[in-house]
């Protein structure tokens, strides 16, 4: 049943100390709640204007009217259901070839589309800085598009994990190497910084190497952090397309 309290404690889950509070997040549309029994995470329960579409388990489902869809969801044109998941438990997956490292990553439309990049190129595991978005952040959630479901996230002092990480630790910079003229090597982190002010000197300081991406037209100043994540990625699987 959906009460009052229940909405006020919904519609709280837009702030981090609230998911924190309650164990809770919100997934919205048919689409990825299908997808969540074969995750790791746990539905709590699920409120749909068809219930018949969505899957069934060890959890409540409420049908509710599209008014109350409303009251509970975070986007501007609700879907059509809400699942109410616990935080997964993190877990650090160690000896990955290639992870992706993110320092300070804030606009959580970033994140998600990193975290569905990730997924899209097979890598298991994205290792963000302390203040990077949170993962269960709504807009996180939707951008993700499900990838989160299948893309470790965790986060980590960043200096600490670097320090001691024996793979090659890789970086953009407008001075370093042409990505297309570079060789990736077996395993490594690729590492990118903060949208507006780019990696910490402190994380700088840490890298092995350096990378660019070329301009080749004139109009544009910079990339936005996941447009050059695709990028990179594309052309490292290219490579690996090859071998």
């Amino acid at each position: 049943m959906l009460t009052a309290h229940k909405i006020k404690v919904f519609q709280s889950l837009d702030k981090k100390k609230f998911r924190q509070k309650y164990n809770l997040f919100l997934v919205e549309g048919n689409k990825t709640i299908k997808e969540i029994p074969n995750s790791h995470f746990k539905i709590r329960e699920i409120f749909s204007l068809d219930p018949s579409e969505i899957p069934t388990g060890d959890f409540d489902t409420t049908k509710i009217t599209p008014k109350d869809l409303k009251k509970i969801s975070f986007l501007q044109h609700p879907k059509d259901s809400v699942a109410v998941c616990e935080l997964g438990e993190e877990k650090f997956l160690a000896n990955l070839p290639i992870q992706i490292v993110l320092d300070g990553i804030q606009d959580p439309g970033n994140l998600g589309t990193i975290i569905r990049l990730a997924d899209w190129f097979g890598i298991p595991q994205i290792i963000c800085s302390e203040d990077t978005v949170d993962l269960y952040n709504p807009k996180v959630i939707q951008a993700s598009m499900g990838s989160f479901l299948r893309v470790n996230v965790v986060y980590r002092d960043l200096v600490e994990y670097l320090t001691h990480s024996d793979a090659a630790k890789i970086g953009t910079d407008m001075d370093g190497e042409n990505l297309y003229h570079y060789k990736f090597p077996e395993k490594f982190n690729l590492i990118l910084g903060n949208e507006g002010n780019g990696m910490r000197p402190e994380t700088e300081r840490l890298l092995t190497e350096k990378i660019t991406i070329p301009r080749f037209g004139k109009s544009t100043e910079s990339l936005n952090v996941s447009m050059a994540t695709g990028i990179i990625l594309g052309q490292i699987f290219s490579h690996k397309g090859k071998s």
